[in-house]
């Protein structure tokens, strides 16, 4: 976003002109407070950032991904959700007609053995209504059908007789046809795979699947996936969710979670073998802890690839034999350990080898490049979490020296008492406290194992649904981790999406539902990290009466053409704050064209975005045609400003 403003207005009175109209006011406060803030830019003092220090984290969590970036529009497509024992229910499957006129049961038929239940439907009537009877699916709170676009069905069907089925795409009510087609079934006792493409003839956000027949018969269903073909590089993910993740130029992907991976109970925990090879084949599972079935279209070979898509490095974390509410005690946990050594060599092994030659027969003979593994999640004051740690670390190690390992232990504050690469570092809190512990590395040990901060966020009553005052918490944390960065590896923002229709956990960075999205104000506060990754940070000096209320950063960062001086700083406080900001030691001199100011901020401090009015908090980037050396600008209350100049030649970073 931009905004061209020719006069000598300060940057405040620009953002107030975009926020209340034409009038330039001096100040949104009775008070401004003054402060200066000094940037030592010299080769000497400066710090390289980890390449790797932003990131992001998924966690199948509010239907993040079955129903979200997933593109799967069939839910429960195996008819496995209602369980293995038969009858069961098949929910949110339901029949077209009445009990009079069809029956459907599931049943132990399937020709898949890793997932048996299959559906029958048997159609009673001899005279069946108008458009037949038979059994419909609406996908994750409707299915979003397009005008124009094309939809991938496939579906596994048999039947004794020949029969005939008409395979439609509609309204929610049934009533609206937007495609159909008519299919024809071979009479035989075998599965037969039917694939067909349906073509929109119209849009609906509600749509549901419906197949139907109006022949008296028996046919049996299993494996019915609908998929539009339109995905992100034809991966099978959402392509504008993919675009928002992109736009965060994320470093990492850490994934599947997160309490997913831990399970409430261990049976129910993520189980990396039954999410590769054919989709078709995968059973599926319960996620107990946030509590709704995925089928695990979206599993391990799939969370690499979008890694791979990404250009994020894969961060794969495991189950180390702990779930919520039971443990293996670490004489039982070879299985586990083997089993995680055969995940690896299903990502890094060679095409020949064992698990490597799945990998390749799924299409990716190339190994991925898999360089961090976290062992467990939030486990760190479990049992055996210690004596699991030592017996998966020791494994890896030996098998896989290059890989990065992370434990679930804090060591911010104590050394930890095991071997580790990394440590993991979890935050949420309110919104006062998260802003406080902008300094909490400053008193970490620069001789241990650095930090993973893998999930950070304000919650609570001041975090709304994703709120501006949320977000500027979270930037000035976030200026601490850059401060920090020689101890500081990574740092993920969670949870990362959010289904509009299942908010178990608020708030969340990305709000969809089946066919649009938002970005909070957390969001879009991350976006002004996106380029601290293996920038260039230096250190500043904030002076002011005021300065409790202020958060700072300053890092030197190059495009393709030009290097820029960034200097972030948040205002946490209620008044104005005229700010002096001065740069010495800069590699060259700073050049006006090409200098911007990017602001956050709102007119209330809980506003949030929504469908209605998705930019209502969003950053809004102006020309900043006084920029120099020594420049003073003027920050809003509640408001977080990045502020680049543009630098006139290029041996900082080529030097660094």
């Amino acid at each position: 976003m931009g905004l061209e403003e020719g006069g000598r207005c300060t940057i405040f009175c620009l953002l107030l002109l975009l926020s209340v109209g034409c009038k330039c006011l001096a100040s949104g406060s009775e008070v401004t407070q003054e402060a200066s803030l000094s940037v030592d830019a010299s080769p000497l003092l400066a710090q390289k950032i980890p390449d790797t220090l932003f990131g992001i984290f998924f966690e199948e969590i509010n239907h993040a991904g079955a129903g979200g970036i997933w593109a799967e529009l069939v839910n429960n497509r195996g008819f496995e959700a209602g369980g293995p024992h038969t009858p069961s229910n098949v929910d949110p499957w339901s029949i077209v007609g009445d009990d009079s006129s069809i029956f459907v049961a599931t049943d132990r038929t399937s020709c898949f053995s890793r997932n048996i239940v299959a559906l029958r439907m048997e159609v009673l009537c001899d005279n069946c209504p108008a458009g037949g009877v038979g059994i419909y699916n609406p996908g994750f709170w409707g299915m979003n059908i397009e005008d124009g676009e094309t939809y991938n069905l496939v579906m596994h069907v048999k039947s004794p007789e020949t029969t005939e089925l008409t395979v439609s795409l509609t309204s929610s009510d049934g009533l609206q046809i937007l495609a159909s087609a008519t299919i024809q079934v071979a009479g035989s006792s075998n599965w037969k795979k039917l694939d067909h493409k349906l073509v929109a003839k119209g849009t609906d956000r509600t749509s549901r699947l419906q197949i139907t027949a109006n022949k008296k018969g028996v046919v049996w269903f299993d494996q019915v996936s609908l998929m539009p073909s339109d995905t992100y590089k034809g991966h099978g993910f959402r392509t504008e969710l993919i675009s928002m993740l992109l736009e965060l130029k994320p470093r990492f992907l850490r994934f599947p979670g997160g309490c997913f991976v831990e399970g409430d109970r261990l049976r129910n925990a993520f189980r990396w073998r039954d999410s590769i090879g054919p989709w078709e084949e995968r059973p599926g599972h319960y996620g107990d802890v946030w509590n709704y079935w995925t089928d695990d279209g979206l599993g391990y070979y799939e969370f690499l690839q979008l890694s791979e898509d990404l250009g994020a490095a894969p961060v794969w974390v495991f189950n180390n034999g702990i779930s919520h509410h039971d443990e293996v005690e670490t004489a039982a946990i070879a299985p586990f350990v083997k089993d995680i050594l055969d995940s690896l060599e299903f990502a890094k092994g060679s095409a020949d080898s064992p698990w490597g030659s799945v990998r390749a027969a799924m299409g990716h003979p190339e190994p991925f490049p898999v360089k961090y593994v976290a062992i467990g999640n939030e486990d760190c004051g479990k049992t055996y979490y210690r004596g699991n740690y030592l017996k998966f670390y020791y494994a890896i190690r030996e098998a896989y020296p290059d890989i990065q390992m992370i434990s679930n232990c804090d060591g911010s504050s104590v050394p930890l008492d095991h071997p580790a690469d990394l440590y993991d570092f979890h935050v949420y809190t309110g919104s006062k406290a998260l802003f406080s512990m902008k300094n909490t590395f400053d008193r970490t040990s620069r001789g241990g194992p650095k930090a993973f901060v893998s999930e950070y966020a304000v919650t609570g009553n001041d975090a709304g649904r994703g709120s501006l005052l949320a977000s500027l918490a979270e930037a000035a944390f976030l200026t601490g981790l850059e401060r920090n960065s020689d101890v500081v590896q990574m740092a993920s923002y969670a949870p990362l999406f959010i289904n509009d229709n299942d908010r178990t956990w608020n708030p969340d960075a990305i709000v969809f539902n089946s066919w649009q999205q938002y970005g909070t104000p957390s969001y879009w506060m991350q976006t002004l990290f996106r380029e601290s990754s293996g920038a260039i940070i230096h250190p500043i000096t904030v002076s002011s009466s005021y300065s409790d209320s202020l958060a700072a950063s300053a890092i030197t960062w190059h495009d393709n053409e030009n290097n820029f001086l960034r200097v972030k700083i948040v205002n946490f406080g209620t008044d104005a704050v005229s700010l002096s900001i001065s740069a010495t030691g800069l590699q060259g001199s700073v050049n006006a064209l090409g200098s911007t100011a990017t602001i956050l901020t709102s007119g209330n401090v809980m506003d949030e975005n929504s469908f209605s009015n998705p930019n209502k908090v969003v950053p809004v980037r102006i020309a900043l045609r006084d920029a120099a050396e020594e420049m003073e600008v003027m920050l809003a209350p509640h408001s977080f400003s990045a502020f680049d100049l543009a630098l006139s030649q290029s041996e900082l970073v080529a030097e660094m």
